[in-house]
């Protein structure tokens, strides 16, 4: 049996891995699937970075957690390189699903391409409380586009503003490039939320982990709804020993 800890991306909270963590019990595994600090509905969205990865690793600490494979996905890869400085010793091995790998010194937003860092800022400027809710047709377009008209609207109901500042807060990250903890990358090839090439998830973001295991799989940004048994499956490739 491995434990794993799934940490979901911007705009979603812990329920998002509902399915997943039914198919990983299925196998025979423990899963657990925190929420962040200001993920949500109905929370308070005044957070940085910092309190997002306390988040994370209260949630582990407190049920003393151990021999983990920590999964984060996009946003999330941040939060799991953090984790990985502060509780090295409770994990076994990280798992990067089409996650951010900033490089030392640079934040999430850094590593967006120009239109999505533009549009943010004017989303976040634009709400009352520095903010930025995902306009549907990116969602539908660019995060979720192997999905049903139905499976893309009912998803996005579940979606919640993403609070701005962890995007824009600047990660040190020296600990984490020094760690030997074995890594994985988990890519999805047809996830468009980075456009491919330059931008792209796969080889920019998942050749600076050093040496990795590649898993590769179908489907868009948002299999985790559209094909939830499938990127469980690959998740215990990805977490194997």
């Amino acid at each position: 049996m491995t434990t794993y800890v799934l940490v979901h991306g911007s705009w979603h909270d812990g329920s998002a891995w509902r399915a997943v963590v039914s198919r990983l019990e299925q196998l025979g595994h423990a899963a657990h699937a925190p929420t962040l600090a200001g993920h949500g509905k109905g929370v308070g969205r005044a957070v940085d970075h910092n309190d997002c990865v306390r988040s994370a690793v209260d949630f582990i600490v407190d049920r003393d957690l151990t021999e983990i494979v920590l999964v984060g996905h996009s946003f999330a890869g941040t939060v799991i390189a953090r984790v990985a400085e502060e509780i090295p010793e409770r994990l076994r091995r990280l798992v990067f699903w089409n996650a951010f790998v900033p490089e030392p010194g640079s934040s999430l937003l850094d590593e967006c391409p120009p239109h999505y860092r533009e549009m943010f800022h004017e989303l976040a400027a634009a709400s009352d409380d520095n903010t930025i809710t995902l306009p549907f047709p990116v969602w539908r377009d660019a995060f979720i586009q192997d999905a049903t008209p139905e499976t893309a609207r009912a998803t996005y109901q579940q979606l919640s503003p993403e609070p701005f500042q962890p995007l824009v807060d600047r990660l040190d990250l020296r600990r984490f490039y020094e760690s030997t903890l074995p890594k994985s990358y988990l890519n999805c090839t047809e996830d468009l939320a980075l456009p491919p090439g330059e931008w792209g998830w796969h080889p920019r973001k998942s050749s600076r982990l050093g040496t990795y295991r590649l898993v590769e799989m179908v489907g868009s940004h948002e299999v985790i709804f559209t094909g939830p048994r499938r990127l469980a499956d690959k998740i215990a490739t990805a977490g194997r020993d």
